[in-house]
């Protein structure tokens, strides 16, 4: 008899079997094994006519939740079952956090065991850990399983009872949820923001100076800025209202004009300059706490641009093979095993003077913080280097990012001299402003924002030549230097994840599929690593806003946070609060029954914006302007890369002057004699070669390349775009076309018949104009390695599953545009909704491309049929017709 250990997925269960006796079998749940229902074909036939059926919980009966065991688990569970029989023991060994002790129970619920149980935590996988683990095995906690049972109630409730309004009062496909409209409405008041935003100018001087002893050496040159005249504080951005674009009411400052900046440049010309005043003053910087959750996901979005999506799929990975310790904590306390590993390694690889004095631990200071107990860490009592680990691509990226960050933890802090040099001409007050690095500390190991802290080093010190009060440094240049105020920031996924926290909403172990959620279902795209709410983001939120404030409001969101907490801790009876929240005088279903008929269609679907004359509505296919034209009514579709703050009076006059008047015509083709018209169409503005008629169907349409404006768009630029793809010549090795052109991804260079006989593609770069690119720079281009879309290497495999058993091609895991999926040669088939890319086997795998393959198959069996008996009924009504035809003229009765 054995001892049966089961955890989640079949990464950890490799890993976890390397530091258990022969005797124990480890096998993986792949996840959640019992769910609420998915989809109508998941709901019980028994309860099917029942009106809460399509919620999954019967809201009737205390909220008792419906759990299913989904189609692609039966098979797990069965497993399961069968090795529980011949074991004498059963360790429920999933994640040390409430979604992990959610999991050992519905595991607990279904196979029944009649074995002895445990539940078993550690929060990383070495031999000691799993070792200790074993010694410390308790039971299940029902109180914070009761707390995640009430939380996926809770979200339940609010995604199924919202989502369907937006169905029928916006558009199809729309949802809704707990954590995930109080994001997007956060995204859509900084649009607003953005919107009202008023921009303001102001000038100021900039001058070069050199100090006296060294006006021979221009490497000795500094520069200041104008801060005062005439004793008055000059202004800056932040004297700006935002809302007027004009000085903020109140502030005692001198706003500077073109014209007067450079009359004053023109009168200190040739004046003395005097140092009045030099302030030094030191300044200590402690090192950041070890990472949790949300910091690892801001640090990897700003460093590294990965998406909290992709940081937490990297650092499971990362944990499944023992490399780090859990990864989804609120903590920042380090154990006393990683503050000497992390001590260990500064005192080796950076000497004993870069130690901090004594050890150094961290409070935890988010709202609500638990879930596993130490920070995020390299696991181990011995920390390996990044280069000692073997990984490589994120994995190596992510893993020296959280390296870095913990052993700066455990390193003196920098010790850093702030200088301020005050200088006068005339009653123009001017500063200079440096920076010394008199230790670096902790900065020699990690620089937030940065990869490479000895470059950051250097970057961070403005290093002022000496001087000394009375000098008279000489000024080599002065200019008058325009500025304007800038709009707010949007938000990153790094500031709403920072955000989300600070504000107490949802927890940060959820943030990654909250934010993957919100850009999926449309609400908005990346953008430069920046967040743009879409018009839908803007129509949900408004009818959110009006009818049910309290879902979309922060405080209330945080305050539900804090309620599940009290009940996961046994202070807050969770039935009464889901029956006050659901079914009460002021709760979700009361509301919805009663402001449903409040809702008026095309008020909802119609996003008012300020300044326009023409109304933003939400369509079937996205979001379209409209505005009356006389007796009629004018539509026209919005480019889908035109955000709501960017949509101005003009840019809606061009979209309707394009449908009303017709688009604007650039010249006549050389070649063709037709005319080449610019237009604007849903992914942006084009050419268009000639009009849309009968006789012809598809006119050829180039897009502008990215960053070309249309107004600057020659009849020379529209013929060559036109004439896209240009062969370049041949290839010297393939002798097959090399060609320039543009693509979905912007413009390229392709040799037709690569190396394997398949096309070679490569992105042309900045300087590069696909227009005018040479064969020898295409040559020169192809002749580099590969890259994928991410700028890195050949797209990488995120895992490699193995051989296919049939013909021992590679099977792996890649990231798409709509999520990770599985390739075996020309077949691709998306991982199930539910399971990480970590869950998946070479087993799970092969079964997937078996199935998508018979569904081709059959599909494009069924379309031949189809087609042939088509054809064929085509054929016999025709010669049945024909035959007809014949008789009848040869009947007798017709004549």
């Amino acid at each position: 008899m054995s001892t049966l250990v089961i955890v989640e997925s079949p990464t950890k269960a490799r890993t976890i079997r390397n530091y258990l006796p022969s005797t124990y079998q480890v096998e993986a749940s792949m996840g959640h094994v019992r769910d609420l229902p998915q989809s109508a074909s998941e709901i019980p036939t028994a309860v099917k006519g029942e009106k809460w059926a399509k919620l999954g919980v019967n809201v009737e009966s205390d909220f008792e939740p419906l759990y299913v065991v989904p189609k692609d688990k039966k098979k797990v569970v069965t497993q399961l079952k069968e090795a529980l029989k011949t074991a004498s023991e059963l360790i429920l060994a999933t994640d040390e956090d409430r979604e992990g002790e959610s999991i050992s129970w519905h595991l607990y619920q279904l196979l029944k065991p009649k074995v002895p149980t445990k539940r078993m935590v550690f929060h990383e996988i070495t031999k000691e850990a799993i070792a200790k683990a074993l010694d410390n095995c308790r039971n299940i906690d029902e109180k914070v399983v009761r707390a995640q049972e009430t939380r996926r109630i809770l979200d339940r409730l609010v995604g199924y009872t919202l989502s369907p309004l937006l169905w029928e009062k916006i558009a199809w496909g729309l949802s809704a949820g707990r954590v995930q409209s109080v994001a997007v409405r956060l995204l859509v008041k900084r649009e607003r923001q953005r919107r009202a935003f008023r921009q303001g100018s102001y000038w100021d001087l900039k001058a070069t100076l050199i100090p006296a002893a060294k006006q021979a050496d221009s490497s000795y040159g500094f520069s200041s800025q104008l801060v005062t005249l005439a004793g008055n504080k000059l202004a800056t951005g932040s004297d700006f209202d935002p809302n007027t674009g004009q000085i903020t009411a109140g502030r005692n400052v001198v706003l500077l004009s073109q014209t007067e900046a450079e009359v004053l440049q023109a009168r200190l010309s040739g004046k003395t300059w005097t140092v009045t005043d030099i302030e030094e003053r030191p300044v200590t910087r402690k090192p950041a706490s070890p990472f949790t959750t949300s910091t690892l996901q801001q640090e990897a979005n700003r460093k590294l641009r990965l998406s909290a999506r992709d940081t937490m799929r990297t650092a499971q990975n990362l944990y499944e093979q023992g490399y780090i310790t859990y990864m989804r904590t609120d903590s920042v306390h380090l154990s006393e095993q990683a503050i000497a590993a992390a001590r260990s390694c500064v005192e080796q690889l950076y000497g004993k003077e870069y130690l901090s004095p004594k050890p150094r631990q961290y409070t935890t200071k988010s709202k609500g913080a638990q879930e596993a107990h130490e920070a995020i860490r390299p696991a181990g009592s011995k920390f390996r280097t990044p280069q000692e680990t073997g990984l490589s691509g994120r994995e190596l990226k992510l893993y020296d990012l959280i390296w870095k960050r913990t052993v700066a933890t455990q390193m003196a802090d920098s010790r850093q001299t702030q200088i301020s040099v005050q200088l006068e001409v005339e009653d123009a007050g001017f500063r200079s402003s440096g920076k010394r690095i008199d230790f670096p500390g902790f900065l020699r190991a990690y620089v937030e924002g940065s990869d490479d802290p000895e470059a950051a080093l250097e970057d961070k010190e403005v290093i002022l030549p000496n001087l000394t009060i009375g000098e008279h440094p000489q000024c080599t240049d002065l200019e008058a230097v325009g500025h304007e105020t800038q709009p707010p920031a949007r938000y990153t996924e790094a500031t709403l994840v920072k955000t989300l926290e600070s504000e107490g909403i949802g927890r940060p172990s959820t943030y990654a599929s909250i934010i993957g959620t919100i850009i999926d279902k449309g609400y908005a795209q990346l953008v430069s690593n920046a967040l743009v709410p879409s018009f839908t983001a803007f129509a949900v939120t408004n009818l959110l806003e009006k009818h049910f404030p309290d879902v979309v409001n922060p405080g209330f969101t945080s305050q539900m946070e804090q309620t599940l907490d009290d009940i996961a801790t046994g202070e807050t009876a969770w039935l009464p609060y889901l029956r006050e929240f659901y079914l009460g005088e002021k709760g979700l279903e009361t509301l919805v029954t009663e402001q449903k008929s409040q809702i008026d269609v095309n008020a909802a679907r119609t996003v008012l914006l300020e300044n326009l004359e023409a109304k933003v509505r939400i369509g079937k296919y996205g979001a379209y302007l409209e505005k009356k034209n006389g007796d009629d009514v004018v539509t026209v579709s919005i480019p889908k890369d035109l955000t709501p703050s960017d949509l101005d009076p003009e840019k809606v006059d061009t979209l309707l002057k394009q449908k009303t008047a017709g688009p604007d015509e650039i010249g006549i083709h050389p070649e063709t004699a037709q005319p080449i018209y610019l237009l604007i169409g849903p992914y942006g503005p084009y050419v268009q070669l000639g009009e849309k008629s009968e006789e012809n169907p598809k006119p050829k349409q180039t897009s502008l390349p990215k960053g070309v404006d249309p107004e600057n768009v020659t009849l020379e630029m529209a013929v060559g775009l036109l004439s896209l793809p240009r062969t370049l010549g041949t290839h010297p090795e393939t002798g097959a076309n090399i060609q320039a052109s543009l693509g979905r991804f912007g413009p390229y260079v392709v040799n037709k018949k690569g190396a394997d006989g398949k096309p070679d593609y490569r992105s042309l770069k900045g300087e590069d104009n696909v227009l005018t690119v040479t064969l020898e720079r295409a040559l020169e281009l192809l002749s580099e390695p590969k890259k994928g879309r991410g700028g890195g290497k050949s797209k990488a495999a995120l895992r490699e599953l193995g051989a296919h058993p049939e013909d021992s091609e590679p099977v792996n895991i890649y990231d798409g545009p709509y999520g990770p999926y599985i390739k075996h040669g020309k077949i691709n088939v998306s991982i199930p909704e539910g399971q990480s890319v970590e869950e998946i086997t070479l087993t799970t795998a092969v079964s997937l491309l078996a199935s998508k393959a018979e569904t081709t198959k059959s599909t494009r069996k069924k379309t031949k049929s189809t087609t042939t008996k088509t054809k064929s009924t085509k054929t016999a009504t025709k010669t049945k017709k024909t035959k007809a035809t014949k008789t009848t003229k040869a009947s007798p009765e017709s004549k």
